[in-house]
């Protein structure tokens, strides 16, 4: 699995068109990159990689299974919705499984569809889905403190280290800030990520623009990518409606309606590097004469904990990894080639993934 990205937004804003557009959109890149639709509102799709593609074609590989995209389209906010408002709370259980949350901002003009606030603002519209989603954490995070406190009062360790984070929550989001602003001790991050806090997610913001805005922005996705900045944030612009008419092209179509339009890629590429660079991921292959595929792990990850990606008894058992890098695979012809040319490394158990490392483990049963 790639990453899992729920999409918000005001009504009206294009979210609902963009999820289906991007999710078509990739059904219609390939074969080998699938759409499926899980639930009415989520959709997986396989991330297009070309890298992928060439290495299959140098091992001959029968098949290609790319790492993969979750797409969570959640029912569209209102102000208020924190309180009920709207569909209310029926958005947060869906919010706190997701990695990032991709905030849809309307950065086009249209007299046609009504906005619901009556102006075309992104950077206000990004403040109202904030200040639900921090309301939404600050009554949640009040509700878990008290029920911590005797818990803790009664000696439980695991309470009292919650307690301390959800503090560390609670003072940021009185200030109207995000619990993501917290300063969270290495040795804290995985009790702080089990609080799924909604404002705790990396938060990738799309600005959906109009067609002659889709290669080089306007002044409202500007202010958007000037916000992502300040932040820390990643910002994507992508025009809903040309992603909309590409999924409905051919692949020859597809490519010179982009190229029409000075744009050399659809937007779901540009949403996934970008969400990709925003979780700090890396990607790293298996190739062989059966399959090609694609594993996506947190940079920084090692040889043991990437093999367990693929199986737990790969960590278990790991031995040692037989890694070629990307670019020497393709260089030098494939395995035997790089084998041959010295390219062919054998890491052990510190060795840090690189991203477009070729692997195959070792390991004991």
């Amino acid at each position: 699995m790639g990453f899992k990205c729920g999409i918000v937004g005001l009504p009206n804003v294009g979210k609902s068109t963009l999820f289906n557009a991007l999710t078509q959109t990739a059904a219609a890149e390939a074969a080998n990159y699938p759409f499926c639709t899980i639930e009415p509102n989520v959709g997986e799709v396989g991330v297009p990689d070309e890298r992928l593609d060439k290495l299959a074609a140098i091992a001959g590989s029968k098949q290609i299974i790319p790492t993969r995209l979750t797409f969570v389209d959640i029912a569209g906010l209102v102000r208020g919705a924190s309180k009920g408002e709207g569909l209310g709370n029926q958005f947060l259980a869906v919010i706190r499984e997701v990695d990032a949350v991709a905030y849809v901002l309307r950065c086009f003009e249209d007299d046609d569809i009504t906005h619901v606030e009556g102006r075309i603002d992104p950077t206000a519209d990004a403040e109202t889905v904030e200040t639900e989603l921090m309301l939404a954490d600050l009554d949640s995070c009040e509700r878990r403190l008290s029920s911590l406190e005797k818990r803790a009062k009664g000696g439980d360790k695991e309470a009292k280290a919650q307690i301390v984070l959800l503090e560390k929550a609670v003072v940021l989001l009185r200030e109207g800030k995000p619990a993501r602003l917290a300063s969270i001790e290495p040795d804290e991050q995985v009790l702080w990520q089990q609080l799924q806090l909604l404002t705790a997610k990396p938060v990738l913001y799309v600005c959906n623009v109009d067609e002659a805005s889709a290669a080089n922005g306007n002044a409202h996705s500007q202010r958007v990518f000037e916000r992502a900045a300040a932040e820390g944030a990643e910002a994507v612009a992508i025009s809903a409606k040309i992603e909309s008419e590409l999924s409905g092209l051919e692949a020859d179509e597809r490519s010179a309606f982009l190229a029409d339009l000075g744009l050399s890629e659809p937007g779901l590429n540009r949403l996934i590097r970008a969400g990709y660079k925003l979780l700090g991921l890396v990607t790293y292959f298996t190739v062989g004469p059966k399959e090609a595929r694609a594993w996506t792990i947190t940079q920084g990850t090692k040889a043991p904990q990437a093999a367990g990606v693929i199986h737990t008894d790969f960590e278990k058992g790991f031995i040692r990894a037989e890694t070629i890098a990307y670019s020497d695979y393709v260089t030098l012809g494939g395995e035997v080639g790089a084998k041959d040319a010295g390219k062919m490394r054998l890491e052990g158990k510190e060795y840090v993934v690189n991203d477009g490392d070729v692997m195959h483990f070792r390991f004991a049963n």
